[in-house]
C-alpha cells in the first residue's frame, strides 16, 4: 500500500494538482524541497499556497503541501552525495551569488534547516543535515583556486561549528 492510497480524496487531488502544475516545472529535487519549504509559515508551521488554496479547500491544500514536503524531503535525504553535490551546485549557480559568499552563508547560517519538515524522522533529519554539510564541503573544495593561492595555500577553511553565547541570569 502506498501513502497516496491512504490520503483523503480531496488531499490527493490537491497533491496531484500541485505536483503537476508546480513541482513538475522545478528541475531538481533540492529546488523542489526549497520551494515547498517556502510555502510553510516559519512561525506557525502551517503551509499555504494561494493557487492551490483557490482551487481546493485550504485545509486539503495545506495537507497536500505537507505531504509533498515530506516526500521530496525523503527523496533529497536519501540522494547519493554526488547527486546532491551536483544539485546544490546548480542551485548555487541559479542564486546569482558569488560561490564563496553562498557557501560561507550556507555553512554559517545553515538556512537549509528550514527545509526539514516539522514531523520528519529525527534520524533522517540528521542525515539530511550531514549530507548537506558534506555537499557544501565538496563544493568549497571544487572552487577554482585564486592565482595568489597557487603556491599551495588553500581557500579559507570551512567555518567551524559555533555554539550559542551563554547568557547570565
Amino acid at each position: 500500500m502506498t501513502w497516496r492510497k491512504v490520503l483523503p480524496a480531496d488531499v490527493l487531488r490537491a497533491y496531484e494538482d500541485f505536483s503537476s502544475r508546480s513541482l513538475a516545472r522545478i528541475p531538481s529535487a533540492l529546488e523542489r524541497l526549497i520551494y515547498i519549504a517556502s510555502t510553510r509559515d516559519y512561525n506557525s508551521g502551517l503551509y499555504h499556497h494561494e493557487g492551490l488554496a483557490a482551487r481546493f479547500d485550504p485545509l486539503a491544500a495545506a495537507k497536500a503541501l505537507e505531504y509533498a514536503h515530506a516526500g521530496v524531503f525523503r527523496e533529497v535525504s536519501l540522494m547519493p552525495l554526488s547527486q546532491l553535490s551536483d544539485e546544490l551546485e546548480k542551485y548555487m549557480q541559479s542564486a546569482k551569488e558569488e560561490p564563496l559568499a553562498f557557501l560561507t552563508a550556507w555553512q554559517e547560517l545553515e538556512p537549509y534547516r528550514v527545509a526539514i519538515p516539522m514531523h520528519a524522522d529525527p534520524t533522517v533529519a540528521e542525515l539530511f543535515v550531514s549530507n548537506i554539510k558534506i555537499a557544501l564541503a565538496v563544493l568549497r573544495y571544487r572552487l577554482p583556486k585564486e592565482p595568489d593561492h597557487q603556491s599551495g595555500a588553500s581557500l579559507p577553511p570551512s567555518p567551524a561549528p559555533r555554539s550559542l553565547p551563554q547568557f547570565r541570569s
